[in-house]
């Protein structure tokens, strides 16, 4: 089974252009996912246009191939309280959270250990946006996940282009910590598949941005063993979810 662990999926709102005010359906996606031959995907709320019910939705009219991760502003008052009554009302499989977005640094315990405490009672699995900034490094998501063993994180974009190295290192040392390749160079998934083998590794595309076929033959470059390139597009996502 083909799962991607990382999408967007959004209705138009606001007048922005970048982004919102376009419409990128579960629909398209679908279209977008039959044409690759993926199975599920995970999908989420953009971080500046949050509506988890509208993710819940998606994943209840097709159940057999959306995987919905809700998100939270950390800085929100009541985030932890917030996250708890989303998962329970809404059946949500995963949470995003996008430091860089909603400006608050990925090192910030009083922010960040009780939404984590919900996580673990709850068994949610948690998705860092994590792209090269100072907002959201690798050691930094470690700092929170190593207190947190029995939740699982996912470092989104495994910290390309500079954080690479850092990704893999703290990936390598945690056993609850993954990388998501969506936005990485094919070397960069190469190096990480060098380092940590195919149980550490999981696909993602960050659709719209990218595109599923893209993805896959970005994998099957860097991963050539068909058995670890099962693990990586799907078999350790859906261990990981209970899928």
């Amino acid at each position: 089974m083909i799962v991607d662990a990382y999408n967007n999926i959004w209705t138009a709102g606001g007048t922005s252009d970048y982004l919102t005010a376009e419409t990128y359906s579960v629909e398209m996606m679908l279209a977008d996912m039959d044409r690759a031959g993926v199975d599920m995907a995970v999908g989420c709320s953009l971080g500046q246009m949050i509506d988890n019910a509208y993710t819940a939705s998606v994943q209840a009219r097709y159940p057999d191939r959306i995987v919905a991760f809700g998100q939270v502003n950390a800085r929100t008052p009541d985030a932890a309280d917030q996250v708890r009554r989303d998962f329970e009302a809404h059946g949500l499989r995963g949470l995003k959270l996008h430091p860089t977005l909603h400006g608050y640094h990925v090192v910030d315990h009083g922010l960040l250990d009780p939404i984590f405490r919900v996580c673990a009672e709850c068994g949610i699995l948690v998705l860092f946006n994590a792209l090269d900034d100072a907002f959201v490094s690798p050691l930094g998501i470690e700092e929170i996940a190593k207190g947190f063993p029995e939740v699982n994180v996912l470092i989104a974009h495994m910290g390309t282009v500079w954080n690479v190295p850092e990704a893999i290192l703290v990936a390598g040392r945690n056993p609850n910590i993954y990388l998501e390749t969506s936005s990485t160079q094919l070397i960069e998934v190469r190096m990480a598949y060098r380092a940590l083998g195919a149980d550490k590794i999981v696909m993602g595309t960050d659709w719209p941005g990218s595109d599923f076929e893209l993805e896959r033959m970005k994998i099957a470059k860097a991963i050539p063993d068909p058995a670890d390139r099962a693990k990586v597009e799907g078999g350790t996502l859906a261990r990981l979810l209970r899928l």
